[in-house]
């Protein structure tokens, strides 16, 4: 019965473990990371932005392109780079994650399923002309913006 028991712990231990891998890591590092993913989409969102505003001239595969890894990045399970600890109260200066986000975790998987649904909307449009392109950006960025506005300091 002792054994049951401890294999019982020992592969509850294991499960809950590999479902919350940020917890082995440590808050500065989960930090990081979640800077590293929004650093991503930061970086494919400045070409569409670029495109969609005339800053880059469309290319319909390069936007295809951006778009693709705008939704492979927003297809991530990303809930492990959202650690408690990890807010900008818990590491000054290291981000600038409002601990708001902690309190209302149900409106951060909104706001991130409205990202994901603008993203694989955007993806249907991409290529198929600027016009199109334009206001599926605007709204990919407006999803950006909501984000921001609610769980996002200003600065360090």
């Amino acid at each position: 019965m002792r054994k049951l028991i401890l294999s019982t712990v020992i592969a509850a231990t294991a499960a809950t473990t590999a479902a919350t891998g940020a917890f082995a890591q440590s808050p500065s590092d989960v930090a990081k990371a979640r800077r590293a993913f929004f650093t991503l989409v930061g970086f494919e969102m400045s070409t569409l932005g670029g495109i969609a505003q005339g800053k880059i001239d469309y290319d319909a595969e390069l936007a295809s392109q951006s778009a693709g890894d705008l939704l492979s990045l927003a297809s991530l399970h990303t809930a492990d780079y959202f650690a408690p600890g990890t807010s900008n109260e818990d590491l000054p200066g290291e981000t600038r994650a409002k601990a708001d986000i902690w309190d209302d975790m149900e409106g951060v998987q909104e706001k991130s399923m409205a990202f994901y649904q603008a993203v694989v909307e955007l993806n249907d449009v991409a290529g198929t002309g600027l016009d199109a392109l334009r206001p599926a950006v605007g709204k990919v960025g407006g999803t950006c913006k909501a984000c921001h506005d609610d769980y996002r300091a200003a600065d360090f």
